[in-house]
């Protein structure tokens, strides 16, 4: 991802890299089991987004998995390495 990364999801407002890591430490422990589906992608010179569909479900240690499903529409900018990173990510898993 970017430095000036940025994740919009339902419920909250849009958050930074420094936020998704916090995030991402919770979640340890957790088991995910997802599958992605796209359903476009646009590729230009230093830049491209794509649109997906996502099924996730997340099963914590001890606990029933929970099944999340939807759309999800990123946009990604090549880097002077030549990769490619997300830059602005919108994920409206429900």
């Amino acid at each position: 991802m970017t430095e000036d990364v940025i994740f919009m999801v339902p419920g909250r407002e849009p958050f930074g890299k420094e936020e998704f890591r916090a995030a991402s430490e919770g979640m340890k422990g957790m088991r995910f089991d997802g599958r992605s589906e796209i359903e476009e992608l646009q590729i230009f010179d230093n830049w491209a987004f794509l649109r997906n569909r996502i099924d996730v479900a997340v099963t914590p240690p001890a606990g029933a998995p929970v099944r999340r499903s939807g759309y999800a529409l990123s946009i990604l900018c090549k880097g002077s390495d030549g990769r490619w990173r997300v830059m602005r990510d919108a994920n409206l898993l429900i």
